[in-house]
């Protein structure tokens, strides 16, 4: 068959809240595209990407050839890949030429967080802008992380393009912006090249879920008004019962149908593709082909899924007796975008208060859905949230009114030129989230954070911060970093969220070994949404559940110390009387 997108552009863009099948679509349009005689590229941008597994086969920082399929190619934009090879073209030129020393010295300058960004930036403007990488393709399909991630990266080219040209100095030769100037026209090509509907086309990818749709429009208008008008909507994982009688299946489907009737009505507008649910994952060649096409080959409806997974394991609430004996600590929860992270935290925090402790929830995502899923107030939780603009805007008046009594007129202009950088969200956003971490040794936290590859550059940052204080510390000094925090079990939990499902657990296992090499031992998996867990008759469920079941002996054989497991809720998880119904589910 061939795509059912009409008139596809060079550039195709798929975003939208995390676990809303991105990867699975992009991945299945560039298999099309191929095979209808297109050279195809598909691009990763998500610091967490899978798109390996997906396609079945290893990627890097250049374009490889899926076996199998003539015209198509892979690539993962690897942040910290492309962090050393800009750091080498930074440094290069002063090797032999400045002391050791000073050498050393601009290679700690580009050792944060920042000079990640602007380096997978930097690759990403090269692809967009024209470059020796992309002119064989005809097709650039970039499957992008979650939407906070997302509308960052393509936000940047106006971002770097703006300070290059205010920056009348030019950036810094020795920091991580060295070499921007000299991109200038790149960024603009960029921009250009987004804002362009005859060459660029933006797939918001969404479920037939509540929130999905409100993360769509929300994405919809933001990229709208940086140019990027010609939208396109996909709908992915629409589910209709095959039989009557199951309530389970019933009430996903009847949900599903009302959150699609209640869409935004600019949404609705946009030109719209239907995906049904599988019963299998997507991964490898051959589901990829039967993506756009109905389901089918489901096996016996009869089988039973793997018996009582909801009594082998322990729900929510027994983290909550945990956590309350304590009486206080940080609770993190982690993982892929859009396995629940921000349910399963609020759900902890409602169920602590009715309890009658007073719990503090927040949250380092730039999406911030915290008060959205809580809804109204409730009594003994506080919420806050990291937000990057509030947070960089009161960290740069704080830099310049300390300054103010040792700087002159010149030097004070000089300062707020530099902190027009938007590398000073980074440092910002770290302060905050150091707050955070501390204010754990007196309160309940319970810590919503963003999607894996944001929250490891945020960890990156704890790192780097904590080398640089040892390095810098006094014989005999008590240093207490926030990252000597994070890595005590006595202070710090960490617990994984994940679907029982094969991409998600994978992207689990990475985010541990990741965790594991910072010193941070995670406490606990935790898979949420749990058909196993459920009970259902329905044929396309019971064979996602019999998978699910697979799934979960693989993670507690070889991945967790710890599992908890939440059934599958229809009813949308917003609302305290919700909330702790899951929390409280066994």
């Amino acid at each position: 068959m061939t795509t059912p997108f009409p008139n596809p552009t060079r550039f195709l863009f798929f975003t939208g809240k995390g676990g809303v099948g991105k990867t699975s679509t992009a991945s299945a349009t560039g298999l099309e595209l191929a095979r209808g005689g297109k050279r195809v590229l598909i691009v990763s941008t998500d610091p967490a990407s899978n798109l390996d597994t997906v396609l079945g086969t290893e990627l890097g920082m250049t374009p490889t050839p899926i076996a199998g399929v003539e015209g198509l190619h892979g690539m993962n934009l690897d942040p910290d890949e492309a962090a050393r090879n800009y750091r080498e073209r930074v440094i290069g030129p002063y090797r032999g030429v400045l002391p050791e020393s000073s050498v050393a010295s601009i290679e700690e300058q580009l050792s944060g967080a920042c000079t990640v960004e602007v380096a997978a930036f930097d690759e990403f403007a090269g692809l967009l802008a024209g470059s020796e990488m992309a002119d064989p393709f005809d097709h650039i399909v970039f499957d992008t992380a979650p939407t906070g991630h997302t509308l960052r990266l393509l936000q940047l080219p106006a971002a770097w393009s703006t300070f290059i040209d205010e920056n009348e100095r030019g950036a810094s030769c020795l920091g991580p912006l060295s070499g921007l100037k000299n991109q200038q026209e790149r960024y603009q090509a960029a921009l250009a090249a987004l804002s362009d509907a005859e060459r660029t086309t933006l797939v918001l990818v969404t479920r037939p879920e509540e929130g999905a749709l409100e993360e769509a429009e929300r994405t919809r208008v933001e990229l709208a008004a940086q140019g990027v008008e010609n939208q396109l909507l996909v709908v992915n994982g629409l589910f209709e019962p095959t039989s009557a009688g199951d309530e389970l299946a019933d009430r996903i489907a009847r949900v599903g149908r009302a959150a699609l009737e209640h869409m935004p009505e600019p949404l609705r507008a946009l030109p719209r593709i239907d995906i049904p649910l599988k019963a299998h994952n997507v991964v490898g060649l051959e589901a990829l082909g039967s993506f756009f096409e109905g389901e089918a080959g489901m096996g016996d409806a009869d089988e039973a899924p793997a018996a009582a997974v909801g009594e082998t394991y322990p729900g929510l609430g027994v983290l909550a007796d945990e956590v309350a004996a304590d009486g206080h600590g940080l609770v993190m929860f982690m993982g892929k975008g859009g396995v629940g992270k921000t349910t399963m935290a609020t759900a902890l925090a409602v169920e602590l208060a009715g309890r009658g402790l007073p719990v503090h929830l927040t949250t380092t995502d730039p999406a911030a859905h915290v008060q959205n899923t809580l809804g109204a107030d409730v009594e003994g939780i506080r919420v806050t949230r990291i937000d990057p603009k509030a947070e960089t805007d009161a960290y740069r008046q704080k830099v310049i009114e300390r300054s103010r009594g040792s700087l002159d007129a010149e030097g004070l202009a000089l300062l707020e030129e530099d902190l027009e950088s938007p590398c000073t969200e980074e440092v910002a956003v770290f302060h905050a989230f150091t707050r955070v971490v501390f204010s754990a040794k007196r309160e309940i936290v319970i810590m919503d954070t963003a999607p894996t590859g944001h929250t490891l550059l945020l960890l990156d940052a704890a790192g780097s911060y904590h080398r640089e204080m040892l390095r810098n510390a006094r014989e005999g000094t008590n240093v207490g970093t926030p990252l000597m925090y994070l890595q005590d079990p006595a202070h710090t939990r960490v617990v994984l969220v994940t679907l029982a499902e094969t991409t998600p657990v994978q992207e689990a296992a990475h985010l541990q070994d990741d965790l594991r090499r910072a010193d941070i031992e995670p406490f606990a998996w935790l898979v949420n949404r749990s058909l196993a867990a459920s009970e259902t008759s329905d044929p396309v469920l019971r064979a996602r559940a019999r998978a699910e079941a697979e799934e979960m002996k693989n993670i507690q054989e070889h991945h967790a110390s710890r599992l908890f497991v939440v059934p599958w809720s229809a009813e949308d998880p917003r609302g305290a009387r919700i909330l702790q119904a899951l929390a409280g589910a066994a």
